[in-house]
């Protein structure tokens, strides 16, 4: 997923900033893009309010809250 996500991240800043060059100029740094990325199923617990959310909150800090106790587990406690 790691790797996707850099690929994707990569070919669209190029991209962006091979037709809006003005973009770059305007960006601390340079960089389009954070370091993160935010990867999520939609379902119950990953719907379009929970990534909203996320987004909204970019470059906060953020306590994050279990919200889910059903989780399985790989091996026994």
């Amino acid at each position: 997923m790691s790797e996707i996500c850099m690929k994707v991240k990569s070919i669209t800043a190029k991209e962006i900033f091979r037709r809006f060059p003005e973009v770059k100029l305007k960006l601390w740094g340079g960089n389009f893009w954070t370091s993160g990325y935010y990867a999520n199923t939609v379902g119950q617990y990953g719907n379009k309010d929970v990534i909203k959310k996320y987004i909204e909150n970019q470059g906060k800090e953020v306590k994050y809250q279990k919200v889910y106790d059903g989780q399985l587990t790989l091996f026994d406690d």
